[in-house]
């Protein structure tokens, strides 16, 4: 749903294109796209000393615990400061690793003060086993401040693997329950009404209740806020991807209403190279949204032992695992009969006297919206194939 603000940039969009203000409109819609791209999402992650939180901040990343840029990890508390981890695609998005409130000479209302509690959007608090006596009144604070808390029981996996050792009869369901009913009995013994608490193993984020617990913070986040969660996840259920689908699709036809203005300029060829330049700055998004740029692929190569080469074998779109330019996309657009004819008709109808450039603009409209459908499908749908790869060997 718009804004108040989208709304009145519609109508400045709408208004440049009634007064064949064809610059104005393209700026317009590229301010409108850039609003939605750079709204920022600030997450702060905290807990006490051992809990886990930095590997949690290295997996909603996407990254390994090696890699160049990850939050620093170790059995004794690592962060002593505050410290921001932009996600590496989408650096609107920050993870601030918090150092554990039971390690600092702060009690609860002054840590909160002391981390700059009112720029973050939500808190996460962590905790590897039962949450403290610091992690309640710490919830209690930020409630206080009126934020949003969620805690998180970290490192399942490892609970579910010494219980699965020790136990002649073991069922991960009902063990995960008493883990998650301990946690919220012991919460609400400690004064907190109604916890959410999310069971989550950051080395298998694709199991246990992190797709619940993304789904909670989408449902509670601002509006405006949503978008630029989802396309920081990482591909972890088919329905994230699919969201992330629709959420490309949405704006599908402000780049076609941009295409369509710059076929508005009289100058003969001027679109065909403008379209393949939006196109591509467009499905490179794509690309990086649904992991299937060479860094993502390479990253999941090692996250989950596939190799890159049986990861690519699954692609079936020549705009996967490939560096996106505007001569690749002509190559693309050069391929299709249809997008062939509506892109001569469309050179053809500038030369037809009072009517050839309105019709320019509804065959450019209508050919970046049919071309830009057709490769979101095919990205989505390889997208799917490398996370049916990647989940088939980690099973």
């Amino acid at each position: 749903m718009d804004t108040p603000h989208d709304r009145e940039m519609n109508e400045e969009i709408k208004e440049a294109l009634q007064n064949n203000n064809q610059a104005l409109a393209i700026e317009k819609i590229q301010e409108r796209l850039d609003k939605e791209n750079n709204t920022p999402l600030k997450i702060a992650i905290t807990g006490e000393s051992g809990s886990g939180k930095s590997t949690f901040v290295n997996a909603f990343r996407g990254i390994d615990n090696s890699a160049e840029g990850a939050a620093p990890t170790g059995a004794t508390e690592t962060t002593s400061v505050v410290t921001p981890y932009p996600h590496p695609k989408y650096p609107n998005v920050t993870l601030w690793d918090l150092p554990g409130v039971g390690t600092t000479k702060f009690p609860a209302d002054q840590y909160l003060k002391h981390v700059g509690f009112e720029k973050f959007d939500f808190f996460i608090i962590i905790s590897a086993t039962r949450f403290t006596e610091n992690d309640v009144k710490l919830a209690q604070e930020i409630q206080r401040m009126k934020k949003k808390f969620y805690f998180v029981r970290s490192k399942i996996d490892s609970d579910l693997y010494n219980e699965r050792r020790s136990k002649r009869e073991f069922s991960e369901t009902r063990t995960k329950e008493r883990i998650k009913d301990n946690c919220i009995q012991g919460l609400q013994e400690q004064g907190i009404q109604s916890p959410q608490v999310f069971l989550v193993s950051s080395f298998e984020l694709r199991l246990h209740d992190f797709t619940l617990f993304t789904e909670t913070l989408e449902r509670e986040l601002p509006e405006h806020k949503r978008n630029a969660l989802l396309f920081a996840m990482p591909n972890i259920s088919q329905e994230i991807i699919n969201k992330k689908k629709k959420a490309f699709q949405a704006n599908i036809k402000w780049h076609a209403i941009a295409s369509a203005a710059a076929a508005g300029v009289p100058v003969p060829g001027l679109s065909v190279a403008v379209d393949a330049a939006l196109l591509a700055g467009v499905v490179t998004k794509y690309a990086v949204g649904f992991g299937l740029d060479i860094p993502s692929l390479e990253n999941l190569a090692v996250s989950t032992g596939v190799s890159l080469s049986d990861l690519t074998a699954v692609l079936t779109s020549p705009l996967a695992a490939i560096e996106i330019t505007a001569d690749l996309m002509l190559s693309v657009l050069s391929q299709c009969a249809s997008t062939i004819f509506l892109l001569a008709a469309e050179e053809g109808s500038r030369f037809i006297p009072i009517l050839g450039i309105p019709a320019a603009m509804i065959l450019s409209f209508t050919t970046t919206y049919r071309m830009l459908n057709l490769i979101l499908n095919k990205l989505a749908d390889d997208a799917q194939r490398v996370f049916e790869k990647a989940l088939d060997t980690t099973k």
